[in-house]
């Protein structure tokens, strides 16, 4: 639900395809908002944006579900210490240290490492400290995903034989509509979320690409009917972008 039109009319984003729906169709009040599976079932599993598994392999089975929306952890609850992540990749723990809590850009150009880069990091975190990774494929392509899940398999960061996968896969692609494009962010964040506040985990989260999240907010924002900002941009860019970065942090114990 994106807008309350009057006292009993919504305007809603959609998640999936909208073929065949009609105006006056019935429609079932969850009373809650989108929840998607939780834990240590999801690694190795790829799942869309309202935690359907997407990988042919079956449900996911687990009981453990989480709300995509949430609030940022409260500012007690935050470290404010600054601690290195070792990644065990010299040129980066030399050059470009990542700081627990904190964010990162990935910048480069079309095969020059960056998918490389992504696999050994969540290899070394798995091996060195036992943490978990999380990737949100937001509005890229489907091949792309493809072949990222096919070499997570070959170089045995995901195991389809037993449970040993260290990483949480969430895609959104580009064929999707923008509600999922925009929203597959947050459905990875919730997993990595449930890892480092349930289980104590530190996790490792990839969101490729965080502009096209901001794309499908555009797309969003023009649906409805808001006016947009400066260079096309949604208005509530800024709200957006804070309500995923604020959950991106450090809390006393472990990060993301």
């Amino acid at each position: 639900v994106a807008q309350h039109l009057g006292e009993n009319t919504v305007r809603t984003i959609a998640m999936d395809g909208t073929e065949g729906l009609v105006r006056g169709q019935k429609v079932l009040d969850t009373s809650y908002p989108i929840r998607i599976p939780v834990g240590a079932e999801t690694l190795g599993r790829i799942i869309n944006v309202i935690g359907e598994p997407i990988d042919e392999r079956g449900a996911i089975p687990t009981n453990k579900t989480a709300p995509i929306h949430a609030e940022a952890p409260e500012f007690v609850d935050m470290s404010v210490e600054q601690e290195i992540l070792v990644t065990g990749i010299k040129v980066v723990d030399l050059l470009a240290p990542y700081a627990k809590g904190g964010k990162i850009g990935l910048f480069g150009g079309a095969g020059v490492g960056k998918t490389v880069l992504i696999m050994e990091l969540i290899n070394n975190v798995a091996k060195d400290h036992g943490g978990y990774s999380g990737f949100a494929g937001v509005g890229e392509r489907t091949r792309e995903g493809n072949d990222l899940y096919n070499e997570m398999i070959e170089s045995g960061v995901i195991s389809l034989k037993d449970k040993t996968s260290k990483v949480a896969l969430e895609y959104g692609q580009m064929n999707e509509p923008p509600g999922a494009r925009a929203g597959v962010a947050l459905t990875g964040l919730t997993v990595a979320e449930y890892f480092r506040d349930q289980e104590g985990q530190d996790v490792l989260l990839f969101i490729d690409n965080i502009f096209r999240f901001t794309q499908a907010g555009s797309e969003e924002s023009a649906c409805v009917g808001r006016i947009p900002s400066a260079v096309g941009y949604l208005p509530t860019l800024s709200t957006d972008m804070e309500s995923i970065a604020e959950r991106i942090t450090s809390t006393k114990k472990v990060s993301i």
